[in-house]
C-alpha cells in the first residue's frame, strides 16, 4: 500500500509498505479516506522533534483520519465492514493510574499515532484497536470526519477552562487549533472573542470561525485592543494556541485579575522565559493541555449541529501530493489554513 513518510527534516517521500495483517481479536482494519494535517505534524517536519522527543526516520505522520471499516477481528461487535469511522490516535493502556482515574490522555504508557513508536495515518490502511474507533454519521463526509479530532481537542480545552455564558475569551494563534478553540468558545456562549495572529489571512479566518475581534499583531497591539474593548479589565480566559515565550507572556498580560491562561500550542523552545511575577500578581490559573480525552462524540455533535464552520479548510490534495503541500504549510503560502489529504 502507498504511504508518505518523513525521511529527514523537511523531506517527505511516497513509499510502498506492506499491507496490515488480518485483524486479530479486538482489532479493526480501516481503509483511510482522508487525513487532516496538524500543527504537531509540522513540528516533526520542521524541527525534527516535539519538545524533548526526537523524530525517528522514517516516520509516518498524520493523526486526524477518517475512513471505512473493511474487516474486524474476533470479539468486535460494535463495528462492521462498511461503517464510516474516525480513529482516535492515542493508544492507551487502560490500566495505569491516569487511565483508571479517567485521564486517558495522560496515560503513562500511551503511544500516539504519528509519533515515534506508532505509525501515523498517511497510509492507505490502518489496523487499530477497536477502542480507538468511533462511528461518524453516514451524512458526514470524510473531510468533516477528520476535523472531529482537532475539534475534540478544542472541546477538551473547553472542559478544562472557565468559559461560561458571557465569558470574554482571547485566542492567540489562528492556526487550526486556535480557530477551533474560538468556534467552540462561541458555541459555549462566550460574549466576546478575540483572535490574534501574525498572518492577516488567518485573522480573517478567525472572524469566519466565530471571533468578534481579529487582531493582526504585526500592525496592532493585542494588549491595547483587549484592554480598550474590556475597559482595562482583560479577558476571563486567554488561550495560547501558538506557544512561545512571547505569546505566553502576552496571554498573561491580557488575562484579568483572577483569570485563566491556557497553553494549548506546542512550544518549540525547550526553555521559556515566563513572567511569573505578572501571573502571581494577578493570581492567575495557568492550565496546560494534552490532546483530547474521549471528547470525539461531543465534537461530532457540534459539527453535525453546524456549530463548527469549515472555513479553515483551504487545501484538499491526494496522498501523493503530501510532500508538496507540507512545503506550502511550512512557508504559510497560498493563504493556507487547514490541509486535508484525501485518499
Amino acid at each position: 500500500m502507498l504511504s508518505v513518510q518523513l525521511v529527514a527534516p523537511h523531506t517527505m517521500e511516497p513509499r510502498e509498505m506492506p499491507m496490515p495483517s488480518d485483524p486479530a481479536s479486538g482489532e479493526v482494519l480501516v481503509k483511510v479516506r482522508a487525513v487532516g494535517i496538524c500543527g504537531s505534524d509540522l513540528h516533526w517536519y520542521k524541527d525534527g522533534r516535539i519538545g524533548h522527543t526526537p523524530a525517528e526516520y522514517p516516520q509516518i505522520l498524520g493523526h486526524e483520519p477518517s475512513g471505512d471499516v473493511v474487516a474486524v477481528g474476533a470479539g468486535v461487535t460494535k463495528f462492521k465492514p462498511g461503517d464510516r469511522v474516525l480513529i482516535e490516535p492515542a493508544i492507551n493502556c487502560g490500566t495505569c493510574e491516569l487511565c483508571m482515574s479517567g485521564r486517558h490522555n495522560a496515560c503513562i504508557r500511551s503511544r500516539f499515532m504519528g509519533a515515534p513508536g506508532a505509525p501515523g495515518l498517511l497510509r492507505e490502511y490502518a489496523l487499530v484497536p477497536q477502542s480507538n474507533v468511533v462511528h461518524i454519521p453516514d451524512t458526514m463526509d470524510y473531510v468533516h470526519g477528520t476535523i472531529a479530532e482537532p475539534v475534540a481537542v478544542a472541546v477538551h480545552v473547553l472542559r478544562m477552562s472557565r468559559i461560561r455564558l458571557g465569558s470574554t475569551v482571547a485566542v492567540i494563534g489562528a492556526g487550526p487549533i486556535g480557530l477551533l478553540c474560538a468556534a467552540v468558545a462561541r458555541a459555549a456562549g462566550a460574549s466576546e472573542i478575540f483572535i490574534a495572529d501574525r498572518l492577516a489571512h488567518r485573522v480573517e479566518m478567525g472572524r469566519k470561525m466565530g471571533a468578534d475581534v481579529g487582531v493582526h499583531v504585526p500592525s496592532e497591539s493585542l494588549r491595547d485592543v483587549v484592554m480598550d474593548r474590556t475597559r482595562g479589565r482583560g479577558v476571563d480566559v486567554a488561550i495560547d494556541a501558538a506557544g512561545d515565550s512571547g505569546t505566553f507572556n502576552a496571554g498573561l498580560s491580557i488575562a484579568r485579575f483572577g483569570g485563566q491562561y491556557i497553553l494549548v500550542g506546542l512550544p518549540v523552545e525547550l526553555e521559556m522565559k515566563l513572567d511569573l511575577h505578572l501571573a502571581m500578581g494577578k493570581e492567575l490559573t495557568i492550565q496546560t493541555m494534552k490532546r483530547s480525552n474521549h471528547t470525539a462524540h461531543e465534537a461530532i455533535e457540534l459539527i453535525e449541529a453546524g456549530k463548527i464552520s469549515d472555513a479553515m479548510v483551504t487545501h484538499r490534495v491526494p496522498l501523493a501530493q503530501t510532500p508538496d503541500v507540507f512545503k506550502v504549510l511550512d512557508d504559510y503560502r497560498e493563504g493556507v489554513g487547514k490541509v486535508i489529504i484525501e485518499m
